[in-house]
């Protein structure tokens, strides 16, 4: 299967109201480019500097997104670009990207990334802590970004029941947060699901979902 028949299946499976992000990391140019010419303009990418290269090659109605954990040294890198960072896990980052963003007189969008995998690698904020934020003065004092909702990365492993009741948590955690609204806080997104789980993802109530190799292959 080529390209563009595997986004064509894929879309033809999901609900209007989900979001597919293509993730392109090590994938080449021309790779992204026949998705883009399929009618795909939605990138994810992990590494910033991979990104930003490809940002300047490609057309400039691709909407970027940073799905990898960010280093708050490099935020300056994306900041006059990016369309949304999946992956904000502390208030210091957010702070950043909020200085970074107004240099460019921009609001860039965030997700709160919250821990609900089992497993120690993996990064993320737990529930109370997104909480303390979004309550904070500090976060009111934030004018250059706007947190749009949550991600989360399920645990890797075969036993769909442990995946099933992280991302029910991760639309629990969700619900709840929602029930506080900020200029600079409208909860709407729900990131979870990759190729192996994505309509588990969905059933569980993402409404975005972030797919690589089911699109480009196995990676490079």
């Amino acid at each position: 299967m080529h390209i563009q028949e595997n986004l064509q299946h894929i879309k033809s499976t999901l609900p209007n109201h989900v979001t597919l992000v293509a993730v392109s990391k090590t994938k080449p140019v021309n790779d992204l480019m026949e998705a883009y010419n399929a009618g795909q303009h939605i990138f994810g990418e992990n590494k910033i500097q991979e990104m930003v290269e490809k940002y300047q090659t490609m057309p400039k109605n691709i909407e970027w997104h940073m799905i990898g954990h960010v280093q708050r040294n490099k935020v300056k890198y994306m900041a006059g670009f990016v369309s949304l960072i999946h992956g904000v896990d502390n208030f210091k980052l957010l702070i950043e990207i909020n200085r970074q963003a107004k240099r460019y007189r921009r609001v860039i969008n965030c997700l709160f990334q919250i821990k609900i995998a089992s497993e120690d690698s993996k990064f993320g904020m737990t529930a109370s802590e997104a909480s303390e934020i979004i309550k904070s003065e500090a976060f009111s004092e934030l004018k250059n970004i706007k947190i749009i909702g949550v991600m989360g990365m399920a645990t890797f492993t075969e036993d769909e029941n442990q995946i099933k009741k992280e991302f029910t948590l991760l639309k629990t955690i969700f619900d709840s947060l929602k029930s506080v609204e900020t200029f600079n806080f409208k909860p709407e997104t729900i990131s979870m699901g990759m190729s192996g789980d994505y309509q588990l993802a969905i059933n569980c109530g993402s409404t975005m979902i972030r797919v690589g190799s089911r699109i480009f292959g196995e990676r490079n």
